[in-house]
C-alpha cells in the first residue's frame, strides 16, 4: 500500500483573486502569508529573507554583540550590527499617471502596480525596515519619507489607493526629487509602465547609482500592450490626452511592435549599462513572484561573505 501525505499543499493566490480583494493591505498582506508558505518550498529556503548583515570579528570588538548561535552552527565569528546600521531604507517610486488605468483585465496597471508596492511596503515593514513612498504623473503628487514607526504603513497604504490626478507622466522630476530628498545609502524601486519619454533618465539613474543606491525597476504593462491581440478596428482613447485615435489593429501591429521593442531595448540597455535590476512585469504576474525577485535583486547584491549566512531564527 502506498502511503499518501495528507497534508494540505499550500497554494498561491492567483492575480485574478487577488486583485477581486477591494482592500489594498488585505492584499498585500494576502501575498504575504503565501509567500512565507511558499518560500519552504522553493529552491531559496535557507537563505535569510531578512537580510540582516554581520560583519567579520576582529580582534578588540566588543564580545556582547558575538553571534553564539551563529558561531556553533558555522564555526566563523560575526558581529551583529546596531540596529541603524543594519537596517534597510527602501523609497518606492510609484507612477500613477493616467496611461497607469489601462486594462484589458479586471483590474487596471495602477491597481497592480499599487498592490506591488504595498506588499514590498509589509515585507519591508515587518522587517523593521523604513520605507517611502512618492507618488507621480508628470508632477509629484504625494511624499512620505522612509519610516518605520506605528501608522505609518498604513499612511502609505492610504496614499497608494488615491486616484490618479494628473494626466501625463514625467519620469524625471521624481527620480531628481527623491536624489535630493535621500542622504543616506538605500534602495530606490521604480514602479511604472514606462511608457514616456526616456531622456534624461540616464543622468539620474547615474546620479542615484553614484550616490550608492541600489536601484530596482519594475516595469508594469497590460498583457494587451505586449501582444497588441486586438482583432477589430475601433476607436482607442488616449488616456492621458484624452484624444481618440481610429486603429486597425492588422495594419498598426507592426508598426507597434517594432517602437515597443525599441523603446524596451533602450531602457534595458540603460538599466544593463548601470548595474540596475530591469523587470518586465505583465499585471497577470502572481505576485508573490514579484516579491522573490526583489528578494533575489537585494540577495546578490550582498557582499559574497554575507550571502550564506542566515539569522538565527529566520526563514
Amino acid at each position: 500500500m502506498v502511503a499518501r501525505n495528507t497534508q494540505k499543499e499550500h497554494r498561491f493566490i492567483d492575480t485574478k483573486s487577488l486583485m477581486a480583494i477591494r482592500n489594498l493591505e488585505l492584499r498585500a498582506r494576502a501575498v504575504m502569508e503565501g509567500f512565507w508558505h511558499g518560500l519552504h518550498r522553493s529552491p531559496f529556503h535557507g537563505f535569510s529573507v531578512e537580510f540582516t548583515e554581520y560583519r567579520v570579528y576582529t580582534p578588540g570588538d566588543d564580545l556582547r554583540y558575538l553571534d553564539w548561535k551563529l558561531l556553533a552552527r558555522t564555526d566563523r565569528y560575526y558581529l551583529k550590527k546596531f540596529e541603524d546600521e543594519t537596517n534597510v531604507r527602501c523609497h518606492l517610486v510609484v507612477d500613477n499617471s493616467r496611461s497607469m488605468q489601462f486594462t484589458s483585465l479586471d483590474y487596471t496597471k495602477a491597481d497592480f502596480a499599487g498592490t506591488l508596492a504595498a506588499t514590498l511596503a509589509c515585507f519591508l515593514n515587518r522587517q523593521g525596515d523604513a520605507t517611502g513612498l512618492l507618488l507621480f504623473d508628470e508632477a509629484i503628487r504625494d511624499y512620505l519619507p522612509a519610516r518605520n514607526r506605528p501608522g505609518h504603513l498604513r499612511q502609505l497604504m492610504m496614499a497608494l489607493e488615491r486616484a490618479p490626478e494628473g494626466k501625463g507622466t514625467d519620469l524625471v522630476k521624481p527620480l531628481e526629487r527623491i536624489a535630493a530628498l535621500i542622504r543616506k545609502r538605500g534602495v530606490v524601486v521604480l514602479i511604472s509602465d514606462l511608457l514616456a519619454p526616456i531622456d534624461g533618465l540616464q543622468k539620474e539613474l547615474t546620479m542615484l547609482k553614484s550616490a550608492g543606491h541600489e536601484l530596482i525597476v519594475f516595469q508594469t504593462l497590460d498583457p494587451a500592450e505586449i501582444s497588441f491581440e486586438f482583432d477589430e478596428a475601433m476607436l482607442f482613447r488616449d488616456l492621458e490626452t484624452n484624444r481618440d485615435i481610429y486603429v486597425d489593429p492588422a495594419a498598426a501591429r507592426e508598426g507597434y511592435s517594432e517602437k515597443l521593442k525599441e523603446h524596451q531595448e533602450k531602457i534595458t540597455a540603460l538599466c544593463r549599462n548601470l548595474g540596475i535590476d530591469f523587470h518586465v512585469v505583465p499585471t497577470d504576474t502572481r505576485m508573490d513572484l514579484m516579491l522573490l525577485e526583489f528578494l533575489k535583486d537585494r540577495h546578490r547584491r550582498m557582499p559574497l561573505n554575507l550571502r550564506n549566512v542566515q539569522r538565527p531564527g529566520a526563514v
